[in-house]
């Protein structure tokens, strides 16, 4: 779990991108602040937003109301409460990737990237879905263009994004697509935050990332 001097990091970096107009730093914003949650992402790049909402968003993403509630928490924050029976628990997500050719998209999951196909559907066939240990890709056929030529690259658009437990597998992950001729739109770097990650830029112009833990 990353130490409270990451998290400020984390936090300063959240303000950078914000000052920059990086605009998938809105989404986030938008999703961990309930008072941006009505805003697009030009409205949300617009507003003001300090550090202090920075470190906030840092802190509601680990699980407390407040900086100050995460500074006072951080010790205990390996050790998360479990859900009280009453509670739903959320057992998996699947991002859905859009592809031109169903068939070729697998193949290069499968042969590239290590994943198995799960189920391909439709003759000809428009939707699957491949895996990989506990990560789900859902593919879906679109014949036409679905973003802006080159807005995923410019803007860092991802379509999915993967954790691994430890610093040694996200290593030894890269060095084996790195092997394998994947194309990277990120090579393996350390964000500020001590997460390690790399992005991976799939024949239909998809940007998956893959994050594990620092040394």
């Amino acid at each position: 779990m990353p130490n409270l001097e990451n998290l400020k990091k984390q936090a300063k970096q959240y303000l950078k991108w914000h000052r920059e107009g990086h605009y998938p730093v809105a989404a986030t914003i938008r999703s961990g602040l309930p008072r941006f949650l009505s805003l697009d992402d030009d409205a949300i790049l617009k507003a003001e937003f300090k550090l202090a909402d920075a470190q906030e968003l840092v802190a509601r993403q680990s699980g407390f109301d407040s900086w100050q509630a995460l500074k006072s928490g951080a010790p205990a924050m390996t050790a998360p409460s479990r859900p009280t029976a009453s509670q739903p628990v959320l057992q998996s997500t699947a991002a859905q990737l859009f592809v031109a050719d169903i068939r070729a998209a697998c193949d290069f999951y499968c042969d590239k990237l290590g994943f198995a196909v799960d189920f391909v559907y439709g003759e000809p066939p428009f939707y699957g879905q491949v895996a990989r240990d506990h990560a789900c890709l859902a593919l879906r056929l679109v014949c036409e263009p679905v973003f802006v030529a080159g807005i995923r690259e410019r803007e860092h658009l991802l379509a999915a994004s993967i954790g691994l437990n430890s610093a040694s597998d996200i290593k030894q992950l890269f060095l084996s697509y790195q092997a394998a001729g994947v194309r990277f739109h990120q090579p393996l770097r350390t964000e500020p935050w001590g997460t390690r990650t790399f992005i991976v830029h799939d024949p239909d112009g998809n940007l998956v990332l893959f994050a594990g833990p620092g040394d």
